[in-house]
């Protein structure tokens, strides 16, 4: 079985922002050669998260609504703001959006359904994130 690493760097220009990172991965899937296994794309910060769904804008800007009605940004209103910090709502909104994807390798491509395509949820940006991707197969 072979294996590959790789890992993007992402900066935001806001503090919420999706992006489509779909091109990156499969750029990766090509370099590793791997054609049957797993890929595991996973954001490795604690206000982040990587998720699949709709290549769609509006779609996007609701699930920042979405997210932002359950967890909304508030500096008073989280006890993880009394360290200091002001993000207490990233980090409940990156564990409602997932932490990681795995995608099935097949012929050498991502297996995906309909629509599918891989994102990058940042929820307190404008800062260098690292987001891995593991490919594993033969």
């Amino acid at each position: 079985m072979k294996s590959y690493t790789e890992y993007l760097i992402i900066n935001t220009e806001k503090r919420y922002q999706i992006i489509n990172i779909t091109e990156q991965t499969e750029l990766a899937l090509k370099k590793s050669g791997i054609k049957e296994g797993l890929c595991l794309i996973n954001s490795m910060h604690i206000t982040s998260s990587v998720f699949i769904n709709d290549n769609e804008l509006g779609l996007h800007r609701d699930f920042i609504k979405w997210v932002e009605k359950l967890a909304p940004y508030d500096i008073n209103g989280y006890d993880h703001n009394l360290t200091g910090e002001d993000n207490g709502d990233a980090h409940l909104k990156r564990t409602i959006m997932g932490r990681e994807v795995v995608i099935a390798v097949t012929n050498g491509r991502f297996d995906f359904g309909p629509w599918e395509e891989v994102f990058y949820g940042e929820f307190d940006g404008q800062r260098n994130k690292k987001v891995l991707i593991k490919i594993i197969g033969e």
